[in-house]
């Protein structure tokens, strides 16, 4: 039986790549770990899974089986976590509808809440700065290098979090690109150079990432390029995870206890 009313859907974009699922599954033991000893989850058994939106059955389908797997066990309540660090169409417009198709089908049995997308905490700047080395060296410079978004507005919280890590904004898919940044900063004269990667997880990107790097190391023998890998399913991260999620339940709590009359 499970010992709670709430469980936990951890949603992430999909990859022919296996790693990023594999670190999904081990990250979702992490954080149902970290539930158990926190406050945050009112279970000594709680229940979190992993589920992706792309390249798999539609994601409204894995959210249904999953909310079954959780009536069952005796579950009221399902919150779905989008593990994504921008709000391009997928947290904006796709999960949101997947998750109506899926609460349509479930009826009033279960409640689903979508938590805020993962990128929008203000700490998260936070998981990256835990990763970087030489904070107070001003010999070292540092660019933040992410997928990138053709949205209006979509980059905006990935320069945000670039600001506060004293980093120039890079992105794979549109411009400024990576080989911008690096030749902007040797411009000035710097030739130590922190690459870190607005990515969770490893994959064909972080791959294609990394070779590109290697190539622009070899044009640039004089410039020290130093890529830190992704984040990864680290106990870190799932504590973070985990924050939000208790962040986003305050949230919902002070904007019921407003409404109340």
């Amino acid at each position: 039986m499970l010992h709670s009313s709430t469980a936990y859907l951890l949603v992430s974009h999909g990859s022919r790549d296996p790693r990023p699922q594999i670190e999904m599954q081990y990250l979702a033991k992490l954080v149902a770990q970290w539930l158990q000893q926190s406050s945050v989850g009112d279970s000594d058994r709680p229940l979190v899974e992993a589920a992706v939106l792309e390249l798999a059955q539609p994601l409204h389908q894995q959210i249904q089986q999953f909310a079954e797997q959780v009536l069952a066990l005796g579950g009221r309540q399902l919150q779905i976590v989008p593990l994504f660090l921008l709000p391009g169409v997928h947290v904006m417009e796709d999960i949101p509808a997947e998750v109506a198709i899926a609460q349509q089908r479930l009826g009033d049995a279960i409640a689903l809440k979508i938590c805020p997308y993962l990128g929008s905490h203000a700490h998260l700047p936070e998981v990256w700065l835990e990763r970087v080395s030489g904070a107070s060296d001003p010999q070292i410079r540092r660019i933040l290098l992410g997928h990138g978004s053709r949205r209006a507005g979509g980059n905006q919280p990935m320069e945000a979090i670039a600001l506060q890590l004293n980093a120039l904004p890079a992105y794979w898919s549109v411009s400024p690109s990576l080989i911008d940044q690096v030749n902007h900063l040797v411009s000035q004269g710097f030739t130590q150079i922190e690459i870190l990667p607005y990515f969770l997880f490893a994959g064909g990107i972080t791959d294609a990432i990394a070779q590109a790097i290697e190539d622009i190391q070899q044009q640039l023998p004089n410039v020290r390029l130093h890529w830190i890998p992704p984040q990864g399913a680290t106990e870190s991260l799932a504590r973070f995870v985990v924050a939000a999620i208790a962040d986003a339940n305050a949230a919902l709590n002070t904007v019921r206890e407003t409404a109340k009359p």
